[in-house]
């Protein structure tokens, strides 16, 4: 089955997706993640869910942009697309947690897939992140880490 989804192509838009059960992924999408689960990269362990970012937007963050924060849950795992090859998309799911992963990420079942998240986005994600000038902060990318 091929899910047909809309499209997010905007922060504001993906902004009016936050709730405590969506979360954002990147991967070749629902229907090649509907047969599995994620693996532990270091090690090769299946784990019992999807890894995902959640989109619920913590009560510190207090009113602070909603753009910039689902920037950031965009921004942490966008290196994928470049590690796993062109097909990996950010798509936006609801989902039950059932684990965290070991980079404590949440590990999710997914329920519905919601969207498809556009490179529109994903290019205003990084002018928006960009824009904070943080020499401090980027991607969670291991493979720039200097092993």
């Amino acid at each position: 089955m091929t899910h047909r989804l809309p499209t997010i192509t905007s922060l504001a838009e993906l902004a009016g997706f936050v709730a405590d059960d969506v979360y954002v992924r990147w991967s070749k999408g629902p229907d090649a993640d509907a047969a599995t689960t994620s693996r532990d990269s270091l090690t090769g362990v299946d784990l019992p869910g999807l890894s995902a970012s959640p989109l619920r937007i913590e009560p510190w963050w207090a009113d602070r942009s909603p753009e910039l924060w689902v920037a950031r849950r965009l921004f942490d795992y966008r290196h994928l697309r470049d590690l796993r090859g062109g097909n990996v998309r950010a798509w936006v799911l609801r989902g039950t947690e059932v684990g965290r992963g070991p980079d404590n990420e949440p590990l999710v079942r997914c329920l519905e897939a919601l969207a498809w998240v556009a490179d529109s986005a994903l290019d205003e994600c990084a002018g928006l992140v960009n824009a904070q000038h943080s020499a401090e902060w980027g991607p969670l990318d291991r493979s720039s880490s200097g092993r």
